[in-house]
């Protein structure tokens, strides 16, 4: 092959691949949703697949923040539709634990107020597809989502990751609909081993379709990059792993598969 004629071939190829991406993007788009009742606002992403499972995305403590927008969309583009829902209600997002801290407390002081957002964002999915409903959460949603699976919402599941599995909650037999997926760092300080064990225990005994995945040596907060960033600047024992990460998220994609099926 003339060297010409390679050079043509070679940017034809990378054309076909920019077009394909563009492609791929213009499949996903991004509309923000004021809740009613002044409940606050949330982000719509919607792909193709209409029939597909559709997800609610809840933010970490930090609040609804580009992360929990990313992962959202990253959901968007695998062919779901998903809407990220602001708990905090007003937009409020942070960098520094303490601002957290204190917006995760306001939100879990007013219960009723964090189920009606979650059950609004629920509504704007029933609306957009005619799929199976499903919610995911990182931390503070983490804990979020596995209430909404106790109070016997109509889920298909629910996944948790790196969320806490305590709760004034406790899951009752024959009233969990949803499937439960957690995963949890072994070294996790936030989520230590008796709390582990005490949902299992809860999970079992209200004989719950669950599964638990807890990666060894793994820290709190594994699923975010920007983890280690926090624990040097706060001395927080929070920590990004990529391969639990990897192996979290596709484990839950699988999930998705096996609910669509």
């Amino acid at each position: 092959m003339q060297w010409g004629e390679a050079m043509r071939l070679k940017q034809l190829f990378m054309m076909a691949c920019l077009l394909v991406a563009g492609v791929a993007q213009a499949a996903v788009t991004e509309q923000k949703i004021t809740l009613p009742n002044e409940l606050g606002s949330a982000v719509l992403y919607k792909a193709k697949r209409a029939d597909a499972p559709a997800v609610v995305v809840v933010h970490e403590w930090w609040g609804l923040n580009d992360y929990a927008r990313k992962r959202a969309k990253m959901l968007a583009e695998a062919g779901y539709t998903a809407i990220a829902v602001d708990m905090y209600g007003h937009g409020k997002t942070t960098t520094h634990p303490k601002d957290a801290t204190a917006f995760m407390n306001a939100a879990l002081a007013e219960p009723e107020k964090m189920n009606a957002r979650f059950d609004a964002a629920l509504s704007v999915l029933r609306k957009q597809t005619d799929g199976k409903l499903y919610a995911i959460g990182y931390c503070f949603g983490g804990a979020v989502v596995l209430n909404q699976a106790r109070r016997g919402l109509e889920l298909a599941g629910v996944a948790s990751f790196h969320g806490s599995l305590g709760s004034p909650i406790e899951a009752e037999s024959g009233e969990v609909e949803a499937a439960v997926r957690a995963y949890t760092g072994g070294a996790d300080q936030m989520v230590p081993a008796e709390q582990v064990s005490g949902f299992v225990q809860e999970m079992h005994s209200a004989d719950v379709d669950y599964a638990l995945r807890s990666f060894p040596g793994v820290q709190h907060s594994f699923m975010n990059p920007e983890a280690d960033s926090y624990a040097r600047k706060f001395d927080m024992p929070v920590g990004y792993d990529e391969q639990a990460a990897e192996a979290a998220w596709e484990g839950t994609l699988r999930f998705y598969d096996e609910i669509f099926d």
